[in-house]
């Protein structure tokens, strides 16, 4: 299955929101997010919203959420957003880059990503980690190539709502 494609100007809502509730499947049968406690919510066209609890199990040795943890909730927030734009083809981090201003113990933290720009192969996409005190506690910003990979070849995608 392949969705008809989100326009800029939401011209074509109704397969946008089929393509976001697609993505949010896609994201819940990745393997790797049996991992964390986490959800992806679609948020409109070129944004999206991750949501993570953190707890021990993600702890580096000095009792905080290692850097891979911030990498994660960073890489997938800004991915997810620019996937949005795209609806037949799955998307690669070709590069991200990251910044960590506040460490993290525990309860919900919330990646917040938006899509910046590109339309046709690259795309660039930047995302935010809040804390559940509201403060910012990283940033990030990547650049995501579509791949060859069929989104409607991929677990979750094509599922049926």
């Amino acid at each position: 299955m392949t969705l008809p494609d989100a326009a800029p100007d939401g011209a074509n809502p109704h397969g946008a929101a089929l393509h976001h509730r697609a993505l949010e499947r896609l994201y819940a049968a990745a393997p790797v997010n049996r991992l964390f406690n986490s959800r992806l919510e679609i948020t409109g066209d070129g944004a999206a919203r991750i949501h993570f609890t953190i707890d021990e199990r993600v702890y580096h040795a000095a009792g905080a959420a290692h850097g891979t943890v911030y990498f994660k909730m960073l890489d997938d927030a800004a991915f997810y957003a620019a996937n949005t734009r795209i609806t037949d083809r799955f998307l690669l981090t070709t590069s991200f880059n990251l910044h960590f201003t506040k460490p993290v113990k525990s309860g919900e933290v919330i990646a917040e990503g938006r899509w910046i720009s590109g339309r046709k192969r690259v795309l660039v996409g930047e995302s935010r980690l809040i804390d559940a005190e509201g403060e910012e506690i990283g940033r990030g910003t990547g650049t995501f190539m579509r791949s060859r990979i069929p989104l409607s070849s991929l677990p979750g995608y094509s599922d049926p709502v």
